[in-house]
């Protein structure tokens, strides 16, 4: 008999149609504070209201990661109507949601596999679909968490950050990069690796960093097979449509898609950031 599996996530995920509508997906908000005011990520409050916030009354935000005991109610009540339980989440290194989860984990009667995805916002999704085909095709669980861990090795993330000020502020980018990127007019491009923020490379403009950025994806094409890139932006929609359509002349065998990096992840970015992501498949 076919397990029922129910799919949880945090709200740091870019959703898109499929998988918002989908009936066995759960979304875990982050919680975001301001100006005193607790917020739930996606529930009430929204990117657009957060950079209004930031931009207009110069509000300096702050996150943080669901508690053990939200994970808990959610758990316990999809034991009722469920078998498994797999639970896909920001990195580890970005982020405390994947211990909530664990911990919480140990707390229920129903088997949940919490993944450290090592990545955020669309890619997450990609990881969740993957695993969504695989079991379908009749792939052990087992299995499918082997192929999991083998595809999220295969992940390149470069990013150009809207605001190093907020970055710096909230601990994830360190003093030498943000003096670098802040005093000496360089632009760093910050890249995921296993999880962590690293400082790839600094350029002089940002049209020097895209193409550089492009260079990557160019390269990685040339290696291998990419089907399809995200490009993650935090509230340039114009600049996101500038890079969209050249990226999609240039490689019109690839599926390129737009995905919003979401209020708790524009926190520390800022409203400006803009990159692109892809999986060497």
């Amino acid at each position: 008999m076919t397990e029922k599996i129910a799919w949880v996530t945090d709200s740091t995920t870019f959703l898109d149609e499929e998988l918002k509508d989908h009936p066995d997906v759960f979304v875990i908000p982050m919680m975001v504070f301001v100006e005193g005011k607790e917020y739930l990520d996606g529930v009430d409050i929204h990117p657009k209201d957060l950079f209004a916030l930031m931009e207009e009354k110069k509000a300096v935000p702050k996150t943080s990661q669901p508690s053990v005991g939200t994970f808990y109610e959610l758990y316990k009540k999809l034991e009722e109507s469920y078998d498994r339980i797999f639970s896909f989440h920001v990195s580890s290194f970005l982020s405390g949601t994947v211990s909530s989860s664990q911990q919480a984990a140990q707390m229920v009667n129903i088997p949940v596999h919490t993944i450290d995805t090592l990545i955020l916002s669309y890619p997450i999704s990609f990881l969740m679909k993957k695993a969504m085909k695989w079991l379908a095709e009749g792939i052990s669980t087992e299995e499918t968490l082997g192929k999991i861990d083998e595809m999220k090795q295969k992940n390149e993330t470069y990013v150009l950050i809207g605001d190093l000020v907020q970055l710096h502020r909230s601990g994830r980018m360190n003093g030498v990069q943000y003096f670098l990127g802040s005093m000496l007019n360089v632009k760093p491009i910050i890249s995921i690796e296993a999880g962590k923020l690293s400082s790839k490379e600094k350029v002089r403009s940002e049209k020097q960093a895209q193409k550089k950025i492009f260079s990557y994806l160019q390269r990685a094409i040339s290696e291998g097979e990419v089907k399809e890139c995200m490009i993650l932006y935090g509230n340039d929609e114009s600049q996101t449509t500038e890079w969209y359509e050249e990226l999609t002349s240039l490689y019109p065998n690839i599926y390129f898609h737009k995905c919003a990096l979401g209020t708790a992840i524009g926190v520390h970015a800022g409203g400006n950031t803009l990159g692109i992501s892809w999986y060497n498949e």
